[in-house]
């Protein structure tokens, strides 16, 4: 187990392998890995999830991964520091780091919307061309796709919101939202108060605006937002149950599969039995 630095803000590596030479290594910064030949499954923070060929997935900092390779596969490392992405001055996503750093919880690809994969598969295709045909002005041409990719994977991330949520709804509602999905995690700051103080709200006001702009109530949202997380632990990892708990906050098995059966009526060990093996490829 180690760790992966960069050393400069922004690289572009190609890389074709049969066996991934690094195991449970952290990053400090941010990866976007395309794949563009080959099978296998990515492992990330305790995670397995299958990938394949024009999958984008996304590592943050501090995560914890590896890749079980199947067939020979091609990958495109895109990484870019903390610091670049807080520096950098986008026009109108004034929230993209949280919205990355979401994706640690997805563990798979991020890619929601056909249009992108398009355009995602192009970038790589002339960054790709770039390693291998240099020529001036390289390092600026890289760096405008490279900030392409970063804004489609904010775009495709902030796809995963409440079903209901209104077409024009507020910018505080999605801070609000990026704030919940952060800490969700962390009990204590998912109370109401805890999230109307961070934002300057009464509780009561609070409760009345959520419902409005996302058609549904805060708690139904942390709730729905935590029982997806659960689902992917289920399907994904190999995780006890008794470690999902404790991730999760719970005070132990039992209170974790209470939650559980009360909202899919079914118990955890009964639902991890009724997945496809998505452990093996």
């Amino acid at each position: 187990m180690g760790k992966e630095n960069l050393h400069q803000s922004v690289e572009v590596i190609y890389k074709k392998v049969d066996e991934c030479p690094l195991t449970d290594w952290q990053l400090t910064f941010f990866q976007l890995v395309y794949i563009i030949s080959g099978t296998g499954a990515l492992r990330i923070n305790g995670n397995r999830r299958p990938y394949e060929p024009e999958n984008l997935l996304l590592l943050t900092p501090n995560d914890y991964y590896s890749f079980d390779i199947s067939s020979t596969t091609e990958f495109l490392l895109i990484r870019f520091s903390s610091s670049y992405v807080k520096e950098y001055k986008w026009q109108s996503i004034d929230h993209i780091e949280c919205l990355l750093h979401y994706a640690t919880h997805l563990s798979g690809c991020i890619l929601r919307c056909q249009c992108d994969a398009v355009l995602v598969k192009a970038i790589v295709e002339s960054l790709r061309s770039g390693i291998d045909h240099k020529d001036i002005y390289d390092e600026d041409l890289t760096r405008h796709f490279v900030n392409a990719l970063i804004v489609i994977a904010a775009r495709n991330i902030s796809k995963i919101r409440p079903a209901n949520l209104r077409e024009n709804v507020d910018k505080r509602i999605l801070d609000i939202i990026d704030y919940i999905q952060f800490h969700i995690f962390e009990p204590q700051k998912l109370k109401a108060s805890a999230i109307a103080e961070v934002f300057g709200l009464s509780d009561t006001y609070l409760g009345s605006y959520f419902k409005n702009q996302c058609g549904e109530t805060i708690q139904e949202f942390i709730s729905n937002y935590k029982l997806r997380l659960i689902e992917h632990r289920l399907k994904f990892s190999d995780r006890r149950i008794n470690e999902i708990a404790s991730e999760f906050g719970f005070a132990d098995e039992s209170h974790l599969n209470k939650f559980f059966k009360k909202r899919r009526n079914i118990s955890l060990t009964a639902y991890r039995k009724s997945q496809p093996s998505n452990l093996v490829i």
